[in-house]
């Protein structure tokens, strides 16, 4: 998606060799016309899938869900990092391993949300070591619902996340896949 690159290129911050902040237009201040165009792309990519379910994990993948969900015509579900009081009754629950944080999180979806037969698709900002997708994905798995893919706004294609997760059978869609980035020389994508 030649729009997302181009804003990475022109406001994405590159810290080191593996850290793209985004934060500027897309997991801090969002531009919501941006989440448009990804909305629309992944409802292109996806338009052979029947979805009726949208997976995130908190926090940073909950506005980019809410308006991909829009084009589907369907709720989303975001896996919390904390049970709270809020959440009464049997829930779902998987480990995973925040990239960014460096710490592991126990994810849960209340079971009377994720049910036997939806058709679902993870949606989330990134993709790096692939964590965060088994874990969702084990979640859509404990509840004997159907996987129907997983959409990435930005994928570090340099890390084994991605490659790892497709050979296990996982259709990820990626709409930016960056193949090395550095302070430097800037961030250069896989075509």
């Amino acid at each position: 998606m030649e729009l997302l690159k181009e804003r990475i290129r022109k406001d994405g911050k590159i810290k080191g060799t593996d850290v793209l902040k985004v934060d500027s237009f897309l997991n801090h201040q969002m531009d919501v016309a941006l989440f448009a165009e990804i909305g629309k792309e992944f409802k292109r990519r996806f338009a052979d899938c029947q979805v009726d379910k949208i997976l995130t994990i908190e926090a940073s993948g909950i506005g980019i869900a809410c308006v991909v969900a829009q084009y589907f015509q369907c709720p989303v579900i975001f896996a919390k990092k904390n049970q709270t009081k809020n959440i009464a009754g049997e829930v779902y629950t998987s480990q995973v391993e925040s990239f960014t944080h460096g710490r592991i999180y126990n994810i849960i979806v209340a079971k009377e949300f994720l049910r036997p037969g939806d058709k679902v698709l993870l949606i989330d900002d990134f993709l790096a070591n692939g964590a965060a997708l088994e874990g969702l994905a084990k979640l859509v798995r404990d509840a004997g619902a159907e996987l129907v893919g997983a959409g990435i706004v930005i994928e570090k294609a340099f890390q084994p996340g991605g490659d790892r997760l497709r050979a296990e059978g996982l259709r990820i869609e990626s709409l930016a896949r960056v193949k090395s980035m550095s302070e430097e020389t800037g961030v250069e994508f896989v075509d």
